[in-house]
């Protein structure tokens, strides 16, 4: 095989790994919508002096039996959470993610590409490995506990802390797919362009 199909073989391989970590998140930024409504209702119902709002028979999941504010309180932090791991993934996929502009607009194209397999590698893949591990036990210890809200909000805690293992997950993905893909760059023959017709 050729050097030029290998490279275009990773960049691929890699784009597919990347649309597939990042897929939850570019759907998921419909949360935003529904973020800001919870926040609406809070306030509406704060100002109304309203407490109880539902209630019902049978439990359901993460509400338990009833939704009051306390419960909408909690809810806006659950859907933020959920909001930001799913879009993390999508946010490395798009390259929307935070660098250090002052000194990477000096790089060449190569050189970042360099800079972003050194980093996926060494601090990106490591640290999302540690968190997905880490987090499983600390949702399975939420569970067993049967941890909800003090404050007689919401129930099964341990569904939103089951968002960290998921998104971590969803980063590995897309970091794995970045590195791959990378790579098929660099391999690719010299003289190429990026996208904005920037050369590497």
């Amino acid at each position: 095989m050729s050097r030029h199909n290998s490279s275009a073989c990773l960049q691929k391989l890699g784009n597919a790994l990347m649309y597939v970590g990042a897929f939850p998140g570019r759907y998921g930024s419909a949360l935003i919508f529904l973020l800001v409504l919870l926040v609406v209702f809070a306030v509406v119902g704060a100002q109304f002096s309203l407490s109880e709002l539902l209630r019902w028979e049978r439990e359901i999941p993460l509400f338990g039996k009833h939704l009051n504010m306390t419960s909408l309180a909690e809810l806006q932090w659950h859907v933020f959470s959920l909001l930001v791991m799913l879009a993390a993934a999508y946010a490395l996929q798009k390259d929307r993610h935070i660098r250090v502009d002052v000194l990477s607009e000096h790089f060449t194209f190569r050189t970042r590409l360099w800079i972003d397999i050194l980093g996926d590698l060494f601090f990106l893949l490591p640290f999302f490995s540690f968190l997905a591990w880490y987090s499983l036990g600390f949702v399975q210890s939420s569970y067993n506990f049967g941890e909800q809200s003090n404050a007689g909000g919401l129930v099964d805690r341990y569904l939103v802390k089951a968002v960290l293992p998921v998104g971590s997950v969803l980063m590995l993905i897309t970091g794995l797919g970045r590195i791959i893909r990378n790579v098929g760059i660099l391999l690719s023959p010299r003289g190429t362009t990026k996208n904005n017709g920037e050369k590497q």
